[in-house]
């Protein structure tokens, strides 16, 4: 892509947002907030778990998505008999007798990863390393995944029997903690007119995957004041029990804090944030409106929050 500077790579980047919004609406009825934050997590380089009960269109949601921005898309569902080599690939012998690597599905742009705490956690792990590396081994060998890569995992949260409940290690992996409600009246009304008869709606492709990289690339450039960053960072902190800039909420109902990691995605999310809307650098407001679903799953609440009934949201909303 050709473009004389970065300001009007960013006002490109602006009008193919508002294409995506307008080619993902015709398929997706309201989830304004849910939609903004995986693309957020898609040109920001990151991965996204969405939690939510069944039925509420998540894969429907990553499907649409994938057309929209013309990547290949795997959905794999994940079970407590499968194993690593069933995601991420096997070797065989062929006709040759020689070995040959057979890709599995992980070797997609976009991973939906289905039920994500139903499997166990050496399936886990194998999601981890490609989350983490974009890359996978198999059989001592390594194999670099394609770019861009992008896994979108779901969670139940009312069904936990027989379940693997994700370690915090992998938890922190995931840019985002989207939480999926139930839709409004006016939305589900609509969502029974579009789906209870014969007309079909198709999603026109807006990107490409070089497009995609390059939109990923130029968010990174995007600058960002000291004082912004310095806002990321002590948010964060105060979410921690012996930091000098902890609060006092923090220390009554919180028994862990956000690590590092936090802190990057904050600034990272906070530039894509800015772009989406048309600006050139991030504010304290881009910060505040992407701190909720960053930090939600990186904080762990203690015994007195859960008997006080206090949520973790409540805490981020008075930290900001």
């Amino acid at each position: 892509m050709n473009f004389s500077n970065d300001t009007e790579a960013v006002e490109a980047f602006v009008h193919k947002c508002k294409q995506l919004n307008t080619e993902i609406a015709k398929v997706i009825v309201g989830q304004e907030d849910t939609v903004k934050n995986v693309l957020i997590s898609v040109f920001s380089k990151g991965h996204c778990l969405l939690v939510g009960v069944p039925g509420l269109a998540k894969t429907l949601l990553v499907n649409t998505i994938a057309d929209a921005l013309g990547l290949s898309f795997n959905r794999i569902q994940f079970t407590p008999d499968l194993m690593p080599g069933d995601i991420i690939g096997s070797e065989i012998l062929d006709e040759q007798r020689n070995f040959k690597f057979i890709k599995g599905p992980l070797f997609a742009n976009i991973i939906l990863a289905d039920e994500i705490n139903r499997t166990p956690p050496k399936t886990q792990a194998a999601l981890l390393e490609a989350m983490q590396e974009r890359q996978v081994t198999a059989m001592g060998k390594k194999y670099v995944l394609n770019d861009p890569f992008f896994v979108l995992a779901t969670q139940n949260p009312i069904e936990q029997e027989g379940t693997y409940p994700l370690p915090e290690a992998q938890l922190d992996r995931f840019m985002f903690n989207v939480w999926l409600d139930y839709p409004k009246f006016s939305e589900e009304l609509q969502v029974v007119k579009l789906t209870t008869t014969n007309t079909s709606v198709r999603v026109e492709k807006v990107l490409n995957d070089k497009e995609i990289v390059f939109f990923q690339d130029l968010i990174r450039k995007i600058p960002v004041a000291d004082n912004v960053i310095e806002y990321a960072v002590k948010l964060v902190n105060k979410t921690r029990l012996n930091s000098e800039y902890s609060s006092e909420i923090s220390k009554k109902y919180l028994q862990w804090g956000a690590g590092p990691r936090a802190s990057q995605y904050l600034i990272i999310g906070a530039k894509c944030h800015a772009a989406i809307h048309g600006k050139f650098s991030p504010d304290i407001e881009d910060v505040k409106a992407i701190a909720e679903p960053i930090l939600r799953h990186r904080v762990v609440l203690n015994y007195k929050a859960e008997a006080d009934g206090i949520t973790v949201e409540e805490i981020i909303r008075q930290l900001k």
